[in-house]
């Protein structure tokens, strides 16, 4: 039997192969509680635009209230936060939480987000070993970063084999990142202006420690929320 969870939306990031990657918070009755991932039953555990989308084929925006069906808690690995959707049944959205409003959300990350140490050949601190990762048990943070820049430059290993990242470049609690950012929304804005650092100055960070690929999880800038978020389509 299916049950229902009502959470502010603070990702709607893109997930291979073909899908989305939707986390969010618990809210009800104006309290933030427990991070809740509606994922697929399948192996990839992507939500495609049908599972995930509201009945008037709209896709679910940040800072959105949804309330959804789920079947059943699905926590993997350091990915506790897992719950299976219902597939039979559309998302209904009931409202948006304000940028004041979502200040309350904010987590206060005292050291560094899960282990620092290992960094890919463009980021900074922004993976942890497979092995490592085994011991954790959380997967999502929403904080707030300072001296944000967002990098927008091409990643590869050779001429004609380069594709353009957008990176999400910042401090917190002392410690330096540079993560990827896959939140579509900010990659349709930054892909369209030139290569260059863009700093962000008011911003909150959605940060997911991804599924491993390759011997190592990846820490992920899932969502970039700004001020002016409410009402964007991602």
């Amino acid at each position: 039997m299916s049950y229902a969870k009502t959470i502010v939306c603070l990702a709607n990031s893109r997930k291979p192969p073909s899908g989305r990657c939707v986390a969010g918070r618990e809210y009800q009755a104006g309290q933030f509680g427990a991070w809740v991932r509606p994922v697929s039953d399948r192996a990839t555990r992507e939500a495609s635009l049908e599972e995930r989308r509201f009945e008037n084929g709209r896709d679910p925006q940040v800072l959105e209230i949804i309330t959804m069906r789920l079947v059943r808690a699905l926590p993997e690995n350091y990915q506790r936060e897992n719950h299976v959707l219902d597939p039979d049944h559309y998302w209904t959205l009931s409202g948006a939480v304000s940028w004041t409003k979502i200040q309350d959300a904010i987590e206060d990350v005292k050291g560094p987000l899960w282990l620092n140490g290992d960094s890919s050949s463009y980021g900074e601190n922004d993976r942890v070993s497979e092995v490592q990762a085994a011991g954790l048990t959380s997967s999502l943070y929403l904080v707030r970063p300072s001296k944000l820049r967002l990098v927008v430059a091409r990643e590869g290993a050779g001429a004609g084999q380069t594709k353009r990242k957008v990176r999400a470049d910042f401090r917190l609690s002392g410690h330096t990142y540079r993560l990827v950012v896959t939140d579509p929304f900010i990659e349709a804005k930054y892909f369209a202006g030139a290569d260059g650092e863009y700093p962000i100055p008011e911003t909150l960070l959605c940060v997911s420690l991804g599924e491993p690929f390759y011997g190592y999880a990846y820490k992920l800038a899932a969502a970039v929320i700004t001020p002016d978020r409410s009402g964007t389509t991602p």
